[in-house]
């Protein structure tokens, strides 16, 4: 499947109704989640177990079993945002499990990991027990990051190494009281991580 048809679809995809600021549950774009998804499928990435760690209303989860992962398990601890995630599988034809948990309490094994986690807006470092737990369970791992992150996320993760990262910008709808415009352009980073030092 071709990005921009993958990028379609998923705009069908439903988002938060009662996003949480404290949780910072801003929706994952349709065109951002098809980049990601892509760049995963491109190098093989989405073929075994995929995780979508703080999945919330199901994309990327989705879309990693539109293009053939074997299984996809989403992770959130929202129960609201995991009804609307089972309702879009639903719709979208796909199946996908959805667990309740806390992001620490996932278990392994999985071979990739996609995840857009919090980004650390209302509470600094609030990505890191999502990097940490990707280290934990996956062997393979997309996230997306604020941009200006790559000196952090290089000294986090070692021993595991960062194989590919490029800048891109992520729209933002307005979601919250504080925001100011309909949607703000935000700069980010997408990593492809490495559990292993070594090429995969």
């Amino acid at each position: 499947m071709k990005q921009r048809k993958l990028e379609m679809i998923l705009e069908k995809v439903k988002v938060f109704e009662k996003p949480d600021v404290n949780l910072e549950q801003y929706s994952t774009p349709a065109v951002i989640a098809a980049e990601v998804l892509h760049f995963a499928f491109m190098h093989d990435d989405l073929q075994g177990t995929v995780y979508d760690l703080g999945c919330g209303t199901g994309i990327l989860a989705i879309g990693a079993k539109l293009l053939g992962a074997k299984k996809v398990v989403g992770f959130d601890i929202d129960p609201d945002a995991l009804e609307i995630a089972r309702q879009n599988a639903t719709t979208m034809g796909v199946e996908v499990e959805f667990v309740e948990c806390e992001i620490s309490a996932v278990l392994p094994h999985a071979d990739t990991v996609i995840m857009n986690p919090p980004f650390g807006a209302q509470c600094k470092g609030n990505d890191r027990p999502f990097l940490s737990t990707a280290l934990r369970v996956a062997d393979v791992i997309y996230s997306i990051h604020n941009s200006g992150s790559h000196k952090f996320i290089e000294n986090f993760i070692k021993p595991a190494v960062i194989s590919e990262w490029y800048e891109t910008v992520f729209p933002v709808k307005r979601t919250f009281k504080f925001h100011k415009k309909d949607v703000e352009m935000v700069k980010v980073e997408i990593y492809r991580i490495l559990r292993y030092n070594g090429s995969a």
